[in-house]
């Protein structure tokens, strides 16, 4: 351990000091995360995590504090979830905390893991730098991939949606990806570290570190805002796309009394007079917005006829039930005759929101409409109907899944995205959400196009920025055209893998040449 290591070791003090300085950076960068974009956090925050697995004296006190920033982190960043157990309190207000609390603490698995194979990795290495810094920003990018795949995957609030503001600075996920972004993002955030280990007599090697992955901020700026500079604000001609957020708050969206009411109050607002941009040419509802499950023979597609434009079509979510019996969340194409002309089945679903993993061991019901659980659908599919360009449909949180949201065999014009953040109230939740879309739209080169009951509803260019929106809790409707869709990019034809290379190089920069000696060998 070098001097300056040791100083900072003897400063941190006892190890509960350290416990709560691990908490608090992890609570300190959610000020970093949407809506709040206090970016500048980050510098404390996660120099601080790294600086304490540093000074670590052992692989269990490394762990411990990396789970301790990542309960904060995790707690902090998820704490919207909550929300979703007061829809229905009086069963499930009690599972609030538990629910919470036990989100954060099994998500800060993941930054106990990295901070333990960090300390691992580091008790070999003999200096610390720029390198150490990419190691370690590169095992969080990793595990940041694992987390988007592994018992189903989470990966809300990667480290790159911090730039969720300023488009300029997300651009290029259309290279790499969102974990390309949370790589530079970490080693920008973390490379003051550098400073803290070395004398203060040779302080302008480490310097001249710090600069130079600050200077990657300035650069990818540049680079975004030539990038959006120079695109234009093309849209489909012939395509008035009207989506429909009626605000239906959760509570009363299921009630009997109230269920054909909330469908004909979308059915007015689905007529209202044209705007400037005249007659709607399709019609868009959110998640569920139909709250009835439809059986092969329901007549409900058929009601709602009236309101389908001449040519185009109305597309809602409901519930189906097939001739199997299973359920699924669903999308519905109906045209102008009331035909169902085409469906779309979630297929990622929410563990006991949508399903109860181990139900037959867990004593507990889905928060979500009905006693029994969804079935899924096979994946992503592009949607293909006469008079509106192929679409890739993905219901809620699907958008979340970065490489996972279109055919690739067929590629779309566009994505829809339709969803129902009314469980989640006026939290952050919501807002977060969107920065997925914002995301996926760069990754992938595609308009998304995000209608949800309570909001955020949005028209996101490919370049994702959001030309309509309607705000969270807003009642309301926009009538937009449909942004042209773009050239694939090298993450649609890459994936996530370009991403992980860089993090994998992260991680090599940071071991070789950095070895330490052993005595008596060459």
């Amino acid at each position: 351990m070098s001097r300056d290591a040791g100083i900072l070791a003897a400063v941190l003090g006892n190890r509960w000091q350290r416990k709560l300085a691990a908490l608090i950076c992890g609570l300190l960068a959610v000020a970093a995360l949407p809506p709040f974009y206090l970016i500048p956090t980050l510098w404390p925050a996660l120099t601080g995590l790294f600086l304490l697995n540093w000074t670590a004296k052992g692989w269990r006190q490394a762990a411990v504090e990396g789970w301790l920033f990542g309960l904060g982190w995790f707690g902090g960043g998820f704490y919207w979830i909550g929300h979703a157990f007061l829809v229905d309190a009086d069963r499930y207000a009690a599972l609030m905390p538990v629910a919470v609390i036990g989100m954060g603490a099994g998500m800060a698995i993941y930054t106990a893991l990295g901070s333990w194979i960090f300390y691992t990795v580091k008790r070999r290495i003999a200096r610390l730098d720029l390198g150490v810094v990419a190691l370690f920003a590169g095992i969080w990018t990793v595990l940041e991939w694992v987390r988007g795949w592994f018992l189903t995957g989470f990966p809300w609030n990667p480290l790159a949606s911090v730039w969720g503001n300023l488009p300029e600075m997300m651009q290029s996920v259309a290279l790499f990806g969102a974990l390309g972004l949370s790589f530079l993002t970490a080693l920008i955030f973390t490379a003051p570290a550098v400073l803290f280990g070395h004398q203060r007599t040779d302080m302008r090697r480490p310097a001249m570190q710090v600069l130079a992955a600050s200077m990657l901020l300035p650069l990818l700026w540049a680079g975004g805002a030539w990038r959006v500079g120079t695109a234009g604000l093309l849209t489909r001609e012939g395509i008035v796309l009207r989506l429909v957020q009626p605000a239906i708050p959760q509570k009363q969206k299921w009630q009997q009394d109230l269920r054909r009411g909330h469908v004909i109050r979308q059915m007015a607002m689905s007529k209202r007079t044209p705007g400037p941009l005249g007659a709607p040419t399709h019609v868009i509802w959110a998640e569920t917005n139909v709250p009835y499950v439809l059986e092969p023979e329901s007549p409900i597609p058929s009601s709602l006829a009236a309101i389908v434009p001449e040519g185009g079509a109305l597309i809602f979510g409901a519930p189906r039930r097939d001739d199997q019996g299973r359920t699924f969340n669903s999308l519905f194409v109906i045209d102008r005759d009331g035909k169902v002309v085409d469906t779309f089945d979630k297929f990622h679903l929410v563990p006991f929101g949508e399903y109860v993993p181990l139900r037959s061991i867990l004593p507990i019901t889905k928060l979500t409409e009905g006693r029994g659980d969804f079935s899924a659908g096979p994946g992503p599919r592009t949607q293909h109907f006469e008079g509106l360009p192929p679409f890739a449909a993905i219901i809620c949180y699907e958008v979340i899944f970065s490489g996972n949201v279109v055919d690739p065999t067929d590629r779309p014009a566009w994505i829809l995205n339709i969803t129902n953040d009314g469980w989640f109230g006026p939290s952050t939740g919501p807002r977060q959400h969107l920065v997925q879309a914002k995301l996926r739209a760069i990754e992938e080169g595609l308009p998304v196009v995000r209608v949800a009951n309570t909001g955020i509803s949005a028209v996101i260019d490919s370049y994702g920025r959001v030309r309509n929106m309607i705000g969270l809790d807003e009642q309301g409707i926009i009538d937009a055209p449909l942004p042209v869709s773009l050239e694939p990019t090298p993450f649609s034809d890459y994936g996530q893998s370009t991403g992980i290379l860089i993090a994998m190089l992260g991680i090599v920069t940071g071991v070789v040449g950095r070895r330490r000696r052993v005595p008596g060998k060459s």
